[in-house]
């Protein structure tokens, strides 16, 4: 097994877990206890992981989140796979909303040139990649800058949001369960996307399988709130089952 699909699956099994313990997973993996203990070092000067005695719990259960650049760099080929699938979810014309997130920032790699769509965003990701697009019309919300997620949140983003209509919006999240619905860690990130749920005719979440089961700490959608989920073939095939039964539109991509 390579060093980087052990720190993956390393990863996948604190988020999905919530904690890892070292002499577990190192037997699992058939690899030393030195060996997991390099890995969740490296994970957590990534701001992944927060070492405890014997393992590790994921940094965003203290309340924190890493920053986009490390984020983008966590299941990027998943990801891109979801992004190309998610175009086949936009109309051939009328407003869409692409929302901030990691998975989000790859869908306009994927959109033609061609189209003719009026794109709201608090990206400033999305706002780079579509400004070369001759026949987009595109609407930046205002708000505060968030460094973190390099995008703008709170109340101007939000009143703004209430005097939309959308007809596709695409939204991130840090996790969704069955029972709790969609997540975030930041209070004024969950505010936003609450907002572009409320505003949109269909909002479709754009989640890799990591993030299918988990819960954050701040609920912006309940399973009904949203039309869709697109996730990617490394979901687990349980929680897939549970996702097929609670939401009516569910792609893997």
């Amino acid at each position: 097994m390579y060093l980087e699909e052990r720190r993956r699956l390393l990863l996948e099994q604190v988020r999905r877990l919530g904690r890892v313990d070292v002499a577990t997973a190192a037997a699992e993996l058939d690899v030393t206890t030195e060996t997991v203990r390099k890995d969740l070092v490296h994970l957590e000067r990534q701001g992944f992981v927060t070492r405890t005695h014997g393992g590790a719990i994921p940094v965003q259960r203290l309340g924190f989140e890493p920053v986009n650049a490390v984020r983008e760099s966590v299941m990027n080929p998943e990801k891109l796979r979801i992004a190309a699938a998610a175009v086949a979810e936009l109309p051939e014309e009328g407003a869409v909303l692409i929302d901030s997130g990691t998975t989000a920032a790859l869908v306009p790699r994927f959109m033609s040139t061609d189209s003719h769509l009026r794109v709201v965003t608090n990206s400033l990701h999305i706002m780079n990649a579509l400004a070369a697009f001759p026949n987009i019309t595109l609407m930046h919300l205002g708000g505060v800058f968030r460094p973190v997620s390099q995008s703008t949140v709170g109340p101007w983003a939000v009143d703004a949001l209430r005097e939309l209509r959308i007809d596709v919006a695409f939204v991130g999240a840090n996790g969704f369960s069955v029972d709790h619905g969609l997540t975030t860690s930041d209070q004024s990130e969950a505010e936003c996307k609450r907002a572009i749920v409320k505003a949109s005719r269909r909002s479709i979440a754009l989640l890799d399988h990591s993030k299918i089961g988990a819960e954050y700490f701040h609920r912006f959608a309940s399973p009904a709130d949203i039309d869709g989920i697109v996730t990617d073939s490394g979901i687990d095939a349980d929680l897939l089952e549970d996702l097929q039964e609670t939401i009516d539109h569910v792609v893997i991509a």
